[in-house]
């Protein structure tokens, strides 16, 4: 009798098991492409500050004279505020220039944010997991510019 109650709780632990919510977490090549260099330059139409990327939406103005929507991913708001980069520096209608890397599928307006650049020359990295982490210069300039975005 022990034994079916062993039984039944472990096909009751592994039912459970089976189906708990997978939350899956990219790395930065599997998405975007690092020979993909690209510049962004737009006013903010949406912030999504969460977990486990930030979310910049920049309306970019074409060639032609129409606008599309790009996302930007940035790092977790946490490694964002410890790099001087604050929600409430990121209205919306503030103009920015991201530098970052395309998605591998070009048909996407997606871009992953390495650095954002504000109008007025003060710039960030954006704590992505991609390529281009900040050198020792750029360092001193994020610790000067903390909290003051």
């Amino acid at each position: 009798m022990r034994w079916i109650y062993a039984t039944l709780a472990m096909a009751v632990l592994a039912l459970m098991v089976r189906t708990a919510p997978v939350e899956a977490h990219h790395a930065f090549g599997a998405e975007f492409d690092s020979d993909a260099p690209i510049r962004l330059q737009g006013e903010i139409v949406r912030l999504e500050w969460v977990n486990p990327h930030s979310w910049i939406h920049l309306e970019i103005e074409k060639d032609d004279g129409t606008a599309e929507v790009w996302m930007v991913e940035g790092g977790t708001p946490n490694v964002l505020l410890r790099r001087g980069l604050r929600r409430d520096c990121l209205t919306i209608g503030t103009e920015l220039i991201v530098d970052g890397y395309q998605s591998k599928d070009h048909s996407l307006l997606r871009a992953n944010g390495r650095d954002v650049t504000f109008t007025d020359g003060r710039k960030f990295f954006m704590g992505s997991s991609g390529t281009g982490a900040p050198d020792d210069g750029a360092e001193q300039r994020e610790r000067e510019n903390s909290g003051r975005c």
